[in-house]
């Protein structure tokens, strides 16, 4: 009994006190009543939930706990929620691209886009026979039309293309004396031009490059295909400065005059002029003074 009265009363108060070993001298003491124990363990109980509550919310430490995602976790996390938001756009699209293709394979209107009786209309305007009358001035013109395409024969139309030859306009390929005129020794085909090395060399009409090569007998040549069924030849050059294939100018630089090829013994550019298949004097066609 004296023993439960004894710790009764220790409940009651509490004396807490730090005393020094040397001197036995006080340095803290506590006096806590059942009410004031009982609210500082709580208070200490809140401070250390908090404490670790902070710690583990604000720092490294929560990748610790069981369950919980690393950084590397949430970042490959983050890259599937944008990646799937991706492919169901991509999915949506394909979705409306294939419904699309269905509408126009099956050659349907979209129902959404038209009202049923615009439909129903079409359809039945698509189902009625169209009939065409000739009106009085369209059988006139028709007359007039083939009166004038009576006398469009195609007997003439080599003299045609002769006329247009005789008027056409040519550049020189490059100025100078000619040294040796056209058809003057068996095989001579084209004219040769006495010039300095490295003179410049032009095309005489617009035209595409088809041949643009080094042989044996004339050297480096070039030729180009013109309009009108013309096609010009430049041999024993120096320098080529077209590939075949390319598009070329009237006046335009396509090489260098030079002394190339067995067939060639000073400096000149050898010149000709074809037309369907035929030589053509170039002096009848172009000055070279």
């Amino acid at each position: 009994m004296a023993k439960k009265k004894k710790q009764s009363r220790l409940w009651k108060k509490l004396h807490i006190a730090v005393f020094t070993d040397a001197s036995f001298e006080q340095l803290f003491s506590l006096h806590l009543t059942p009410f004031s124990a009982l609210f500082t363990v709580a208070l200490l109980g809140i401070l250390l939930i908090a404490g670790v509550t902070v710690l583990i919310a604000f720092t490294g430490l929560r990748e610790y706990i069981p369950g919980y995602p690393t950084g590397a976790e949430r970042r490959m996390i983050m890259d599937n929620l944008q990646r799937a938001d991706s492919l169901l756009g991509e999915i949506s699209l394909r979705d409306h691209l294939i419904n699309d293709m269905r509408i126009v394979l099956s050659e349907r209107l979209p129902i959404d886009e038209w009202d049923k009786d615009s439909v129903a209309n079409v359809h039945r305007t698509s189902q009625q026979h169209i009939e065409f009358t000739k009106s009085e001035a369209d059988s006139l013109f028709r007359v007039e039309v083939e009166a004038q395409e009576m006398y469009n024969v195609s007997e003439g139309q080599s003299n045609l293309a002769d006329t247009r030859l005789e008027v056409l306009f040519m550049n020189t390929p490059l100025k100078g004396v000619v040294t040796n005129k056209f058809g003057e020794f068996e095989g001579h085909y084209g004219v040769d031009i006495a010039a300095v090395e490295g003179a410049r060399v032009a095309s005489v009409l617009d035209g595409t490059v088809i041949f643009a090569e080094w042989t044996v007998e004339t050297g480096n040549v070039i030729q180009i295909q013109h309009d009108n069924h013309l096609m010009s030849v430049y041999k024993h050059n120096s320098k080529l400065l077209k590939k075949q294939g390319m598009r070329v100018t009237a006046g335009e630089a396509i090489a260098l005059t030079g002394n190339s090829g067995e067939l060639s013994t000073a400096p000149h550019l050898h010149f000709e002029l074809w037309y369907q298949g035929a030589p053509l004097n170039p002096e009848n066609y172009i000055s070279f003074e």
